[in-house]
């Protein structure tokens, strides 16, 4: 049974939103309100303006998440080796490599520019996990997560809804990426002044002993984060067939802004409430997402109309919501200080490798059937949800390593 924990004072306090944890939530924000505009256009731009096949799309989702595995493996090691804030600053300035994928004419060009800019994104997302771990007590991780990932998408909104307004507006897909490298810039600089200060816990009055269960645990979190990459395609496949459907980008480009605003509300509401637990992420997240995916296939099988897909695209923003607040508080919890860059590198790692067959195996059941793709998603989660459950141990919440 899943159990949500109840407000109490050391919950709603909100001295955990120190300085440094406002200007790395702040940088997600801006981070997002610049690459989410153009992760949302770049299927449009693709496949209407550039006349790229279904399954080109899916190539360049394949190609930016299959490298992008190895990429944020590394990442979190180079950043447990060296500086974790230089390593996410180094990322972050690259990501307007994805800015610059209109500019070009030729499909593969564009995609080519659009994979570097989101391996930088890959490269710098571990290292900014752990920045806010140390800023953190492990008391608000959850609060923390949540907190991150509700202004993370709520700048996807923003940037969604700009979208929407200037393609209304008949501006060129060229000059509205090109805007977008004004919030990375902002972005990057706020990740620059982040003093290099960590939180340093009180000593315990009683030592904790080693969870000699913690080790299995942080491996069924991560091959649950395969799974549930397997079956998280991207929101370029819904934004394409809402679109498609309803002959209008602009419809196609709403479904991305329900998503995201979801998701962000979630995290906002979810993170205080959380206990943090492996059975909240199986049934809040991983269940939730296959509700989703079902939801999609239902709704094209029956031809709905387009208002019949907004209700599953909400439901799988919820998931996501969920999911990117209890995935990392897992890894935070179960992994040791000194890992904590490998343990987030490994969690981004995993969901990336899933991603990257997702979206090929997406592009081609697509190109059959867009019921036969969602309803692949949809058993994958379930599984995801089993292999949770089958692979982990509970462990009482306020266990940590050292």
């Amino acid at each position: 049974m899943i159990t949500i924990a109840s407000d109490s004072s050391d919950v709603k306090s909100t001295a955990w939103r120190t300085p440094n944890v406002w200007k790395i939530t702040l940088s997600a924000f801006f981070a997002d309100f610049g690459y989410q505009a153009v992760l949302a256009g770049f299927p449009l731009f693709l496949v209407v303006v550039l006349k790229a096949p279904i399954w080109a799309y899916g190539v360049a989702m394949a190609l930016s998440y299959g490298p992008g595995a190895i990429v944020a493996y590394f990442g979190g090691r180079w950043g447990d080796r060296s500086d974790h804030r230089k390593v996410a600053i180094f990322g972050n300035l690259l990501i307007p490599l994805l800015s610059l994928s209109a500019l070009v004419a030729i499909p593969w060009e564009a995609i080519a520019l659009f994979v570097m800019g989101w391996l930088s994104r890959n490269l710098r997302s571990p290292s900014r996990r752990v920045m806010l771990t140390q800023n953190v007590d492990d008391q608000h991780r959850s609060h923390a997560f949540g907190f991150l990932h509700g202004l993370d998408v709520g700048g996807g909104v923003l940037a969604a809804l700009g979208l929407l307004i200037l393609l209304a507006a008949h501006v060129p897909f060229k000059w509205i990426f090109i805007l977008t490298i004004i919030p990375l810039l902002i972005s990057s600089s706020l990740l620059i002044a982040v003093k290099p200060k960590q939180y340093i816990a009180p000593p315990p009055k009683t030592a904790s002993k080693p969870d000699p269960d913690a080790g299995r645990n942080v491996r069924g979190v991560l091959a649950a984060a395969a799974l549930y990459g397997f079956s998280s395609y991207s929101m370029g496949f819904p934004i394409i067939t809402v679109a498609l459907s309803s002959n209008s980008t602009i419809w196609g480009v709403l479904t991305y802004i329900i998503f995201l605003s979801v998701s962000a509300l979630t995290g906002f509401g979810l993170g205080h409430r959380l206990k943090g637990t492996i059975r909240e992420l199986a049934g809040l997240g991983y269940l939730i997402a296959a509700i989703g995916s079902l939801g999609l296939a239902v709704a094209y099988a029956l031809h709905g109309p387009v208002m019949s897909y907004y209700v599953p695209i909400a439901v799988l923003g919820f998931a996501l919501g969920a999911i990117e607040t209890l995935e990392p508080t897992l890894i935070a919890r179960y992994t040791s200080k000194p890992r904590a860059g490998r343990g987030m590198g490994q969690l981004t790692a995993a969901r990336s490798v899933g991603l990257f067959l997702a979206n090929l195996i997406m592009g081609l059941l697509y190109h059959v059937t867009p019921v036969a793709a969602y309803g692949y998603a949809a058993a994958l989660a379930l599984t995801a949800v089993v292999v949770l459950l089958v692979s982990t141990r509970k462990i009482p919440p306020t266990m940590v390593t050292e």
